[in-house]
């Protein structure tokens, strides 16, 4: 159990916290989008060599993984009226929306040269402003309260807020495409650039303008940001990479995110090759919506029920604890896969009168749905009440939900702990910029590596995408590549936390400690 009550004057209000959310959707919705143009409709809207495409998502990574710590570095030192953080946030809300518009104004009929350096270009300018915007971000949450639980509670409302991200972005694959709704493809993929830019304005806002960090008036022996200190800015920036990588448990949080996040990402989209070439036989029509909705039901349940638990369960046993737990229990998610994608079981399990009285009932509510759907242009969004549903799909999802839901409220929680313990061994100033810069950078090469090693897992297994009828024996290899790797890296995530020392005991010595020595009551 805690063994600490938060203070009111360190619990946020609910407006603090709505704010903070709103940027952590920015967070997922701009890389969520992205990774669907470049990977899918490069290809299908304007016919993009797969290489090409390819290099579009790989090589901007390159650069975006050196901006990071960079930028970490300024943050931490800016002298502002503002805060370190905020005019940060807001400039970099601005660049980022109005950059991502610009990227996605492509012709029907452009050259591939010219897609290819148009989005290479205006993309390396989109990582820079969202970079500007999401570095501070994550560093302003680490220090917008000094309260062990209240972290836990901020970053698990912040999560939740940001799974709504996951439930929009399975879509696009759905309505671009569909004729009812755009009359191609290109014209699709340019509205949703549009609407997806504004929201990235209106939300992406909201922290710079609502939320509050650590009073940074008086912080001491912060460097001046300017030309004339370039050289031994640069100088600053790799020492203070260097004191950051000697933090243990720091650095524990990062193995454990990578391994956790790497395993989840390399098979992410198996899913949905599973659904629809094992279950459909290859037939995205008969397939319909169903990997839509299993991505989307997913974050539904992460954000709603799986991080709430995972919050309760952290202030009730601890961090470590919470984690180990969650962790566990995602493991038992991707086992119960191999029941839950068996089409046999499916199909006899929509046999029964509990499936088959559940399969009547959403075909009711279907029946009466889809007409009305139709005539407000959300036909994209029907379900075909006449094709089985294959209702076991989602029973391991409340099991394996917990590996994401758990990892990023937890880690994030721990890390602005970290921070603490770093201002006590290394003082002024707090480098909440250059940890969150560090942390992220972790999880955006265990995301570049996932794209390696996704499509060469496919290889290994025998997958072929262009063939419509695989062998049972590929899709039996996926199958088990799909519950074994993440299965194997969420274990050795576990393992690495086996011995994280940074408990709630030794936070409070830490912050009572850090309170006498900045003279605070």
């Amino acid at each position: 159990m805690s063994i600490s009550k938060s203070l009111k004057k360190n619990r946020l209000p609910l407006g603090q916290k709505a704010a903070f959310g709103s940027g952590h959707f920015i967070l997922n919705i701009l890389p969520g989008t992205l990774g669907v143009f470049v990977q899918f409709f490069l290809l299908t809207a304007w016919g993009v060599d797969p290489l090409w495409a390819g290099l579009l998502g790989g090589l901007p990574r390159i650069f975006d993984a050196l901006t990071d710590p960079i930028m970490g570095f300024i943050s931490d030192n800016t002298k502002s009226k503002w805060g370190r953080r905020r005019p940060y946030i807001f400039v970099g809300a601005l660049m980022s929306g109005v950059l991502f518009f610009l990227m996605w104004q492509l012709d029907d009929n452009a050259s591939q040269t010219y897609i290819f350096w148009h989005v290479m270009i205006i993309q390396i300018l989109f990582l820079v402003g969202n970079t500007i915007f999401a570095t501070p971000l994550v560093g302003l949450g680490y220090e917008m309260t000094s309260d062990y639980n209240e972290r836990t509670r901020l970053m698990s409302f912040a999560n939740s807020m940001g799974q709504i991200a996951w439930m929009i972005v399975p879509w696009l694959y759905v309505i671009i495409p569909d004729s009812n709704t755009f009359n191609t493809q290109t014209e699709g993929v340019r509205t949703m650039a549009l609407i997806v830019g504004v929201m990235c304005v209106v939300f992406g806002i909201l922290p710079a303008l609502f939320c509050k960090g650590l009073d940074s008036i008086k912080m001491e022996n912060r460097k001046d940001i300017n030309f004339k200190t370039l050289a031994s800015n640069m100088k600053d920036l790799f020492n203070g990479i260097i004191l950051v990588s000697k933090n243990k448990p720091f650095m524990k949080l990062c193995g454990a995110t990578f391994l956790v996040f790497n395993g989840f990402q390399l098979v992410a989209a198996f899913g949905v090759f599973i659904i629809v070439f094992y279950m459909y036989n290859g037939s995205y029509e008969i397939a319909g919506t169903w990997p839509a909705w299993f991505n989307t039901i997913n974050a539904i349940i992460t954000a709603f029920l799986v991080i709430p638990i995972v919050s309760k369960m952290a202030n009730k046993w601890g961090k470590k604890n919470a984690f180990l737990i969650s962790t566990a229990l995602s493991i038992i998610g991707y086992i119960l896969k191999w029941w839950g994608f068996d089409k046999e079981l499916n199909n006899k399990f929509n046999a029964t009168a509990l499936g088959d009285g559940l399969s009547s009932f959403i075909g009711t509510v279907f029946n009466y749905l889809n007409p009305i759907l139709n005539d407000i242009g959300m036909s994209w969004f029907a379900i075909n009440p006449e094709n089985d549903i294959p209702w076991l799909i989602f029973l391991p999802i409340p099991f394996f939900a917990f590996g994401m839901g758990g990892l990023f409220t937890l880690m994030m929680s721990m890390t602005a702990d970290v921070c603490d313990l770093d201002e006590l061994k290394n003082g002024m100033p707090r480098k909440e910029g250059t940890f969150g810069a560090i942390y992220w950078w972790m999880v955006k090469l265990g995301q570049a590596i996932a794209l390696v090693l996704g499509g060469l897992i496919l290889k290994i297994v025998g997958f072929d995408p262009n063939v419509t009828s695989q062998t049972i024996d590929t899709m039996n290899r996926l199958r088990v590549a799909d519950i074994l790797i993440p299965s194997i890296t969420a274990a050795l995530a576990m393992w690495v936390m086996w011995k994280y020392s940074l408990s709630e005991e030794r936070a409070e010595e830490i912050k009572e400690e850090l309170v006498k020595r900045r003279g605070e009551f």
